[in-house]
C-alpha cells in the first residue's frame, strides 16, 4: 500500500541534530572568512534597496537632478579655484557632515586638494540621498545599505590616502620621510602585538591595581560569576544607605574606578557613601551555558544579599551601567512584582530598557546575523572580544579606525594612551547562551519592554518598577542612544530624574568635576505625572555647566537617611577574600 502524497514522513531526531550541527559548522566557517558578518543579510538588504529603486522612476529622477546640481556646483567651484588669487580660498560648495573633522585643516583649501575633498563630500551627499527615502525598502535594510555605502566611501576618502592628503604630504616633505618610517615601525609593532595577542602599545603604563582600580577595598564575596568589592570609607561617618554598582559584563568594572582624578567610585566614597561594586568573571568555555537568569541570581541578587548582610536593615541605592543597567531594571521590576522592598532607588547609566530603536548596533542584529554569531559561539563557547571591538570600530570608523591609521601610520604620531583608552583595550568575552538570549529576547524581540521577558520563571513588567529612578543618557552615544534610554518614561510611572550629558557612552559617564567643556541638562518627572516626549524634555530641561556627578550625589543624599558609623568590612565572621581589585578583573 503506497503512502499518500500528502503524508509527512518524520525525520529521525538524530538526523535533525546532525543536520543542524553541519549547518552551524558551515555558518561558522563563513563567519571566519567574513569577519562575523552575514553575507545573506547584506545581500537581502542590497537586493531590497536595488529592486525598489529600480521601480521608483521618481526617485531616480530626483537623484539625477541632484547629480546635475552637484556637477554645476562643482564646476562653479572649479572655476573659482582657478581664478582666485593666491592665499584666498574659494567658497565651499559642500558642507561636511556633522562631527566630520577630516577636512578642517587649512591645507585642504589648497589646489588640487580643495577640489578632491569637495568632490568626495558631494559624492557622499549623493549616496546618502540614494540610500535613504526609497519607497518600499524596510527600514533595517535601508540603514544597512546606507551604512555599507558610508564604509566604502570612507575607504576611498582623500584624507585616508598618502598621495591625496596635503597634511601628510607636507609632513613628509618637512621631515624627509621620517614620519613614514615611524609609521612603518608603528605598523610592525601593531602587527606583532596582534599576532601574539599582546595588549596594545601604552597599556603597560596602566596596570590594574597599580595605576587604575586603586581605590582601597576588600573582596567580600566570590562565586563562579562575580567578586563583590566593598570599598573602605574615607569619611568618619557615612550615609546610612549603601550604593551597589552593577557594571556591564561587556566591560571591566574599573571604568568607574580609573585614575584617582576621574574615579566615580572614589568620588562617592569621599562624599560619604558606602560603595559596593560587582566585578564580573571573564567567561571562557566552562561558562558557555550561563544564561541571563544566572547573571541575575549569581550576580545581582547574590551581591544584594551580601550587602544586606554587611549593612543590615538598610535599603540599597542600586546603580547599573549599560547592560548592567538593563539587568538592574529587570531585577528591580521583578522585586516590585514580588514585594521585595530592599531597594531605595535605581540609577541607570546609558542603559536601555526598550530596544525597538537600539541605534546603530541594530545594524548587526537580525535573524541572519544572529544565526551566524550563534554558530561561531557554539564552537568557542563565547563571543570573542575582537568581534565586539570590530563592530564598534565600524560604527565609529573615523574616530576609531581611519583617524588612527592616518595619525599613527602616515603622520607617524602615536598619541599617549589615556587611562580610558587603556581600559577600553582590556577586553572581555560574552558567554554563548547568555549572549544569544540577550540579542534575541531583548534586541530582536524587545521582550523586556513588551512584558514578555521572564525573571524567575514569570514574565516581568517594568510597570512594577516603583522606586525613584535617576537616569543618565549621553548626547553622542552610539551604543545606547539617549532617546532609546529615555523610553523608560512610558514604561513605568515611577519618579524619574533624567540627565542628558555631553560626551559618548564612556566619556559621558566618566565625567569628573573640573572639566570646563562638560555640560548637562536635568529634569525630573514626578511619579504618575504625564508623559513628556524627548523633544519636549530637551526644550524644557535647564542646561548646567560642568559634571553631573555632584547632582547625582545630592540626589542620592536626599533619598538617604541620617549619617551613621561606617559598616564593618565584610559579613560578620567571614574572612576577607583579598584586597581590591580582586582576581576576576585580572583575567584575560
Amino acid at each position: 500500500m503506497s503512502a499518500s502524497p500528502n503524508t509527512s514522513v518524520p525525520v529521525p531526531t538524530g538526523s535533525d541534530a546532525a543536520a543542524s550541527a553541519l549547518d552551524a559548522q558551515v555558518r561558522a566557517a563563513i563567519a571566519r572568512f567574513t569577519g562575523s558578518l552575514s553575507p545573506a543579510a547584506g545581500l537581502l538588504a542590497g537586493t531590497d534597496w536595488a529592486v525598489h529603486l529600480a521601480v521608483s522612476p521618481g526617485k531616480q529622477m530626483a537623484l539625477a537632478r541632484l547629480a546635475l546640481h552637484q556637477a554645476e556646483a562643482l564646476s562653479i567651484y572649479l572655476r573659482s579655484c582657478l581664478s582666485v588669487s593666491p592665499g584666498n580660498a574659494p567658497c565651499a560648495c559642500a558642507d561636511p557632515p556633522a562631527r566630520d573633522r577630516r577636512f578642517d585643516a587649512p591645507e585642504w583649501q589648497r589646489w588640487p586638494f580643495n577640489l578632491w575633498h569637495q568632490s568626495f563630500l558631494l559624492t557622499q551627499q549623493w549616496w546618502d540621498a540614494a540610500t535613504h527615502g526609497v519607497s518600499g525598502v524596510e527600514r533595517h535594510h535601508e540603514n544597512v545599505v546606507a551604512f555599507a555605502a558610508r564604509q566604502w566611501l570612507d575607504l576611498f576618502s582623500p584624507g585616508n590616502q598618502l598621495a591625496a592628503n596635503p597634511v601628510v604630504l607636507d609632513r613628509t616633505v618637512k621631515e624627509g620621510g621620517a614620519n613614514l618610517a615611524r609609521g612603518l615601525l608603528n605598523f610592525v609593532d601593531d602587527v606583532e602585538r596582534l599576532s601574539s595577542d599582546a595588549p596594545v602599545s601604552g597599556t603597560e603604563n596602566y596596570i590594574v591595581g597599580r595605576d587604575v582600580a586603586v581605590t582601597p577595598g576588600e573582596v567580600v564575596l566570590r562565586n563562579r560569576l562575580i567578586e563583590l568589592i566593598q570599598y573602605r570609607p574615607s569619611t568618619p561617618t557615612v550615609l546610612a544607605e549603601p550604593v551597589l554598582i552593577v557594571p556591564a559584563w561587556i566591560m571591566k568594572y574599573y571604568i568607574l574606578d580609573l585614575s584617582q582624578t576621574n574615579s566615580l567610585i572614589k568620588y562617592l566614597v569621599d562624599h560619604g557613601h558606602t560603595v559596593f561594586c560587582i566585578s564580573w568573571k571573564n567567561p571562557g568555555p566552562p561558562e558557555r551555558d550561563l544564561q541571563m537568569d544566572d547573571y541575575l541570581q549569581l550576580g545581582f541578587h547574590a551581591a544584594l544579599d551580601a550587602v544586606a548582610a554587611i549593612v543590615p536593615g538598610r535599603k540599597v541605592h542600586a546603580t547599573g551601567y549599560c547592560l548592567g543597567g538593563t539587568l538592574l531594571a529587570m531585577a528591580a521590576a521583578a522585586m516590585g512584582r514580588d514585594g521585595d522592598d530592599r531597594l531605595a532607588s535605581v540609577t541607570l547609566f546609558a542603559a536601555q530598557t526598550d530596544f525597538s530603536e537600539p541605534g546603530e548596533l541594530g545594524l548587526f542584529i537580525d535573524e541572519s546575523q544572529l544565526s551566524m554569531l550563534e554558530a561561531q559561539m557554539e564552537e568557542t563557547g563565547y563571543l570573542k572580544a575582537s568581534q565586539m571591538a570590530g563592530a564598534f570600530q565600524m560604527l565609529r570608523s573615523y574616530d576609531l579606525l581611519w583617524s588612527r591609521l592616518v595619525n599613527e601610520y602616515l603622520l607617524g604620531d602615536r598619541a599617549p594612551l589615556s587611562d580610558l583608552m587603556a581600559w577600553n583595550a582590556d577586553t572581555t568575552r560574552m558567554p554563548a547562551r547568555m549572549h544569544s538570549q540577550y540579542l534575541r529576547q531583548l534586541f530582536l524581540q524587545d521582550d523586556l519592554s513588551e512584558s514578555r521577558h521572564a525573571v524567575g520563571g514569570k514574565p516581568v513588567s517594568l510597570s512594577t518598577l516603583g522606586v525613584p529612578v535617576f537616569m543618565v543618557g549621553t548626547v553622542t552615544d552610539h551604543v545606547a542612544p539617549w532617546r532609546s534610554t529615555y523610553k523608560l518614561h512610558y514604561l513605568t510611572g515611577a519618579e524619574i530624574t533624567f540627565v542628558l550629558t555631553s560626551g559618548g557612552h564612556n566619556a559621558g559617564i566618566v565625567s569628573p568635576p573640573g572639566n570646563p567643556r562638560r555640560h548637562y541638562q536635568l529634569l525630573k518627572r514626578e511619579a504618575g505625572a504625564a508623559y513628556r516626549s524627548p523633544e519636549a524634555w530637551l526644550a524644557e530641561a535647564p542646561d548646567h555647566q560642568g559634571s553631573w556627578w555632584p547632582a547625582w550625589q545630592v540626589w542620592l543624599a536626599e533619598r538617604s537617611t541620617a549619617q551613621a558609623k561606617p559598616p564593618r568590612m565584610g559579613a560578620r565572621g567571614a574572612p576577607s577574600l583579598g584586597s581590591a581589585p580582586g582576581t576576576y578583573v585580572l583575567e584575560k
